[in-house]
């Protein structure tokens, strides 16, 4: 069966599939990292996705009308005496509801954001994975990303 996925700007009635997509990736780092992350039914208050959306860079992957992925990103320019002078595409969030995960969504969020790119002039598109998060680490690396800094800890 093929599916009608579209891109699209967030939208307040996404809300709850919003919040509801986020929570599943959050429950995800509680499985990985315990120690650091906890369940919370209500990591998106409607006010924090009212400012999400007030930003103009949240975006959803919408199936035959059911939210099933979010997207958001964030502008970031980098100028410094040590740093070539630099404008980023930063992806923030990039989660896909469990039901649709594998299904290419992903890609179509990787098409976004280098449309944005094109559109805005950014040098670059980065974004950071949990190091436990293999599944999206070889996606990225398929899709072109290269390593460019380790995050370490000393707990």
């Amino acid at each position: 069966m093929r599916m009608n996925v579209v891109v699209r700007k967030a939208e307040k009635s996404d809300f709850f599939a919003v919040r509801n997509i986020m929570n599943q990736v959050q429950e995800l780092h509680v499985e990985w990292r315990p120690d650091i992350y906890k369940s919370n039914d209500d990591l998106i208050s409607q006010e924090l996705f009212g400012l999400m959306l007030d930003s103009g860079n949240l975006y959803v992957a919408d199936v035959d009308g059911k939210v099933s992925g979010v997207l958001g990103v964030a502008y970031k320019h980098f100028e410094s005496p040590a740093h070539i002078t630099r404008n980023v595409i930063f992806i923030d969030s990039m989660a896909v509801e469990s039901d649709f995960r594998g299904k290419g969504i992903g890609h179509l969020f990787f098409e976004k954001v280098k449309e944005l790119k094109a559109v805005s002039g950014a040098d670059a598109i980065e974004l950071q994975v949990n190091a436990k998060n293999y599944a999206a680490f070889e996606m990225y690396k398929k899709y072109g990303f290269t390593e460019k800094s380790i995050n370490m800890e000393l707990l």
